[in-house]
């Protein structure tokens, strides 16, 4: 099967290697690790073998755990970075970390949602990405959709990757209004969008079958080859969530999606991307 997992955290205990960025502390650390030799038994079981590890938060933009992970596990591990948007040159950042194996950087909107991707460090980081082929990869709700709109509309031939479904139905009923609005954004033709972290969407219940609409309208806009599954390790195998229903959603439960698109969008779309 070969399926790709396009968003996976790691992360360690061992602190005096691997400090915790400001503002964190060990008790917020659930669970208090997950290892690379973890996801890969969860992958393996499922016909995962590959996957794209996405730097975890409590270590802000030292990058350096996720890099030793993928250099220790050659082929295995793919990486998304992160870096500070509010730098002078993060796009000389951007290309550093690409020689390292780093082919996306994540992004997340600020308060100023309306206008959260205006500053001049998004510029370079869109303009890098449309001249290197690396995908800038938000974490939104559909607020922030127009400012991204807008940045892609100015950098058309940079990679976009939305996180999560956009997050609809992360912390309300699924949105008919919000998935619409997601739809809109196939109008550029380098998003895309991972069918992802099932666990919090909808009714966060397995087999998640009430995220089959919002799928497939996605499916309908997006087509198979900008659509990428991911579980969210570990947050996929807390909380009586398990890794296999995760696959299984894309993998045999929703008839609309042909054999062949299943394998895209369990496989293909991210290993063109980030293998």
């Amino acid at each position: 099967m070969n399926y790709v997992d396009a968003h996976v955290h790691v992360w360690t205990d061992d602190f005096s290697r691997y400090p915790l960025a400001e503002g964190f502390t060990v008790a917020e650390m659930m669970p208090p690790t997950f290892f690379p030799e973890e996801i890969i038994a969860h992958g393996k079981a499922a016909g995962v073998d590959r996957i794209v590890l996405v730097q975890m938060s409590y270590y802000g933009d030292d990058n350096r755990y996720m890099l030793d992970v993928m250099r220790e596990y050659q082929g295995v591990f793919s990486g998304i970075a992160i870096i500070d948007p509010e730098a002078a040159r993060p796009d000389d950042e951007m290309r550093r970390l690409a020689k390292e194996g780093v082919r996306g950087f994540r992004v997340r909107e600020d308060q100023l949602v309306e206008t959260w991707m205006d500053g001049p460090g998004y510029e370079r980081m869109l303009a890098c990405g449309a001249e290197e082929n690396l995908a800038i990869c938000p974490l939104i709700n559909p607020l922030a959709l127009p400012s991204l709109a807008r940045r892609c509309e100015q950098f058309p031939d940079a990679p976009v990757i939305i996180d999560h479904l956009c997050l609809i139905g992360e912390r309300a009923p699924l949105s008919d209004e919000q998935i619409d609005a997601l739809c809109r954004m196939a109008q550029y033709p380098r998003v895309m969008v991972k069918v992802s972290a099932f666990y919090a969407l909808g009714e966060k219940k397995a087999p998640y079958l009430d995220l089959a609409d919002m799928i497939r309208r996605v499916y309908e806009a997006f087509g198979a080859e900008r659509l990428m599954w991911a579980s969210d390790c570990p947050y996929q195998v807390q909380g009586g969530h398990d890794y296999a229903a995760s696959v299984e959603l894309i993998e045999r439960r929703l008839d609309f999606i042909s054999k062949e698109d299943r394998g895209r969008i369990l496989r293909d779309t991210a290993a063109g991307i980030f293998f």
